[in-house]
């Protein structure tokens, strides 16, 4: 049961909201919970309709709780998808602008790096056997953009599945998604779709040997690569 609280009048709904997102994080207000009816906190806090819904806009667009039509709002279930759905809006200014992509390229050859010196140090035979099956899917799609880039990033998921890190994996997913656009640009330079089958072959190679150095050298070759080409198309 929330308490009657007293609302500072300033901010009211950021007063609200942070009241609210001090229950959730204590516990008090554990996932799954429904929150009370607008006009039970409205009691509650003193305050109008509009600081209300204000306070519970505020805590869905930090992920903390779940709202859907003509039910009470909900405390939703803590994950790494949903930390980085919030991200969006930042990550769409980013790409708004020459020094975000940058930024980001940056931030996704750091993350492809630890994965593949991960996959090369645990190398198996069912990640040998699911890569080489996802590069003939790449050489396949040469001549298609679009079945290419299906192919390049189910390529680079595997490597990430087999790093064994749901929080990495979340990531990286994400990550392919805010960068499609840059792979869509990089891909128009003449004979790049080929290159970039070549680059997976030799990080496919290297991962197979259990060689992370050798992994590693060929993932930033690949990415600083497509990365150039992205610039020069841009």
């Amino acid at each position: 049961m929330v308490e009657q609280t007293a609302i500072d009048r300033r901010k009211l709904y950021q007063h609200v909201a942070a009241h609210l997102e001090r229950m959730i994080l204590s516990g008090e207000m554990p996932p799954g919970e429904r929150l009370p009816p607008e006009g039970q906190l409205m009691a509650t806090f003193a305050v109008g309709r509009s600081a209300i819904r204000q306070a519970l806009i505020t805590l869905e667009s930090a992920g903390l709780i779940e709202i859907s039509n003509g039910q009470p709002a909900r405390v939703a279930q803590p994950s790494t998808s949903g930390l980085l759905s919030t991200m969006m809006p930042l990550v769409r200014h980013l790409l708004s602008t020459a020094e975000g992509n940058r930024q980001l390229q940056a931030i996704r050859l750091l993350v492809e790096v630890g994965l593949v010196r991960q996959a090369a140090k645990t190398v198996t035979p069912d990640l040998v056997a699911d890569l080489k099956a996802a590069l003939a899917a790449n050489y396949a799609s040469l001549s298609d953009v679009a079945d290419f880039i299906e192919s390049d990033v189910a390529l680079h998921f595997t490597i990430a599945k087999y790093a064994g890190d749901p929080v990495l994996l979340a990531i990286h997913k994400e990550m392919h998604a805010w960068l499609h656009g840059q792979r869509e640009v990089a891909l128009r330079a003449e004979g790049e779709t080929l290159r970039g089958a070549n680059a997976h072959e030799r990080i496919v190679a290297a991962i197979e040997a259990g060689d992370p150095d050798a992994a590693e050298a060929a993932m930033r070759d690949h990415l600083n690569s497509g990365r150039e080409a992205y610039w020069s198309n841009v």
